[in-house]
């Protein structure tokens, strides 16, 4: 007759070993927001990338004309940057 043995969830342990544990489960915390503050920052600068990008391939379009017509510039580039300003503040 086999009879179930509840040890309620818990080991003992002696004080180096609970520094140890404890020390393991602040370094994986600390990884974990440390990894979701790079994916953060990682996100941003693709963000900012892909919203400079098409800005310098229109400015590098057609070379070989001398001059750009670039109507409503100062409002164009301050919705730009505006753009830009949200992206890096979030």
């Amino acid at each position: 007759m086999a009879t179930d043995v509840f040890d309620f969830g818990f080991t003992l342990v002696d004080e180096g070993e609970l520094e140890v544990t404890q020390k393991l489960e602040s370094s994986d915390k600390e990884s974990a927001e440390l990894g979701a503050k790079a994916t953060a920052t990682q996100e941003k600068v693709d963000d900012l990338f892909n919203a400079i990008t098409p800005l310098l391939n229109n400015l590098k379009a057609n070379p070989e004309k001398e001059y750009i017509l670039w109507p409503n510039r100062v409002e164009k580039v301050e919705q730009f940057e505006t753009h830009l300003q949200t992206i890096y503040n979030r």
